[in-house]
């Protein structure tokens, strides 16, 4: 591959998904994308992520040296991972960040791996490295920061790299500027956000941490006294309860399954309980989705459906009812996290856009 490429780098648990992309002006064109798996015995050796740092960029570099032809790189984009507040867009890594990421992250999760990585590998290839639209994007105004308890305001952790590339692209399909998009945006993962676009911007959302439909594993927004009672009861410690309530909650702590195809699976067979917990997992979703209509004043350029939920046509259909007096759905099955990060390194390379410097002020 004689061009110079964009890399992409998306760490997960025991995997690191990578891509290849030819930039052009401000645009990519996919050109490899596979996933490294690592091994969960040798993954599960580490005292913690921040330990994993060597033995995955030497598995990355081992498979780019693999690559016939060679690889000449132009920039490396990394998956943002767990940081402080931030403004939506890219964010040049430095030492200051990858220290941030390895070592004072606001939650420990495999993600924090991507920028370290990202400036590991470009390093070697002397090229730039940045991510891309972290979960920590944080556009909510002041009116949507007040909580009801002056000691616990609201805050914005979302699936913003997915929700910020479908509204992209809604807006290239209706013709107009993303700047000028208004959309309710539904990304159905393991992990749910249901957010309000507007004007580009991510102004509400149904934080996916904390008060989202629940979802395959999580429990989403709960009754707060049943749960603060819980936490006093003696019944869990904190580690234990955090887990049952990420994790191990949703549609998990109800059918003991966190995948939705062997839940649709149990529904055609009759299963009236997976029937149950399934609609009133969409139920909520379309109550979120409605919430965040209202932020738009009921009047969304359109309703987007993202996630790997989003290739089932029954999650499609539900949704598809329950919003069509909203706006038209535009359905966006998986999440294309790759080309997104690889689409905002190449607004940087195409001057479109400037890349923020960490640290960076949210607001």
């Amino acid at each position: 591959m004689t061009k110079d490429l964009i890399l992409t780098i998306n760490p997960g648990t025991t995997t690191t998904r990578i891509g290849l992309f030819a930039p052009q002006a401000g645009q990519v064109q996919r050109l490899l994308e596979e996933t490294v798996e690592h091994d969960e015995a040798v993954v599960a050796g580490f005292a913690g992520i921040a330990a994993q740092l060597d033995y995955r960029a030497a598995a990355l570099r081992a498979f780019l040296d693999a690559v016939p032809g060679g690889v000449r790189l132009a920039a490396v984009a990394g998956r943002g991972g767990m940081l402080s507040p931030v403004p939506a867009g890219v964010i040049a890594v430095n030492d200051d960040l990858v220290d941030f990421a390895l070592h004072r992250p606001v939650y420990h999760h495999a993600s924090n791996l991507g920028a370290p990585l990202a400036a590991a590998i470009a390093g070697g290839h002397g090229c730039p490295a940045y991510i891309v639209d972290p979960v920590s994007v944080d556009e909510l105004p002041p009116v949507a920061r007040v909580s009801g308890f002056p000691e616990i305001p609201r805050f914005s952790f979302v699936h913003a790299l997915s929700i910020r590339a479908c509204g992209r692209r809604l807006a290239a399909e209706l013709g107009k500027p993303f700047e000028t998009l208004n959309a309710v945006v539904a990304h159905l993962g393991a992990g749910f956000s249901i957010a309000a676009l507007k004007g580009g911007r991510i102004v509400d959302s149904s934080n996916r941490m904390e008060v989202s439909p629940f979802s395959p594993e999580r429990a989403g927004g709960l009754p707060p006294i049943p749960l603060i009672e819980l936490c006093y009861s003696g019944r869990y410690d904190k580690a234990t309860l955090m887990a049952r309530l990420y994790g191990q909650g949703g549609a998990f702590a109800y059918l003991g399954t966190k995948d939705m195809r062997r839940v649709e699976a149990m529904i055609d067979a009759g299963d009236e309980k997976a029937a149950l917990i399934h609609e009133a997992m969409l139920y909520q979703v379309g109550r979120a989705i409605g919430a965040m209509a209202a932020v738009l004043d009921f009047a969304p350029d359109g309703v987007i459906l993202t996630g790997g939920m989003a290739h089932s046509a029954r999650v499609v259909a539900a949704i598809r009812a329950r919003c069509a007096a909203l706006a038209p759905l535009h359905v966006y099955a998986g999440s294309d996290e790759s080309r997104a990060l690889a689409e905002g390194a190449a607004r940087v390379l195409a001057g479109q856009e400037a890349a923020m410097t960490w640290p960076v002020a949210p607001w």
